[in-house]
């Protein structure tokens, strides 16, 4: 699983996916995908309403050229909502910076009325933000309805399994800002 590895390499260790858990998604769970290019690397889940964005990589030597813009494209062509999870902004990290910008630049907006916060493996609280581009423009309930459906069909998906707890309640990591 070289895609594995280009994933880890890039992405927190808290945020990234058991082998195991991926394998199974890949081969049992009809609504996730696996796109690889040369180019790009991208998992992701379809559901009938909207699009989840597991992970998107772009490939060091095509950042920056427009290929990650041509990905979002092609998924915003399904007419669908789509969602995907950032880290927050630390002007410490460029990366972090650049991620926001790349997502804002290709409009999408962050539901800055959900809270968004889970563990890692030794129960440290992290911080997610809530990344959604829809063509018809739905309210910010019906994009915490479908991260909680995310997080329960994919996150969780067999999670007891690899990691011995749900990692990603929905009840628990998703709460409304008033």
């Amino acid at each position: 699983m070289q895609w594995y590895e280009r994933l880890n390499e890039y992405f927190p260790e808290h945020e990234m996916k058991d082998p195991g858990q991926f394998r199974a998604l890949i081969e049992d769970k009809d609504a996730y995908h696996k796109e690889e290019t040369e180019d790009y690397l991208l998992l992701y889940a379809e559901f009938e309403n909207f699009l989840f964005i597991d992970y998107l990589l772009i490939h060091p030597n095509t950042r920056g050229k427009g290929m990650g813009t041509k990905v979002l494209n092609k998924l915003k062509e399904k007419g669908k909502t789509i969602l995907l999870e950032v880290e927050p902004v630390d002007e410490q990290d460029e990366d972090t910076v650049r991620r926001a910008r790349f997502y804002d630049k290709n409009g999408f907006v962050e539901a800055d009325r959900i809270k968004y916060e889970r563990e890692d493996q030794n129960g440290e609280p992290y911080e997610m933000i809530v990344y959604y581009w829809s063509p018809d423009g739905v309210p910010q309930k019906e994009i915490l309805e479908n991260m909680a459906k995310a997080c329960r069909e994919i996150h969780n998906f067999r999670s007891h399994r690899f990691y011995g707890r749900e990692v990603a309640n929905p009840d628990e990591v998703l709460t409304w800002k008033h």
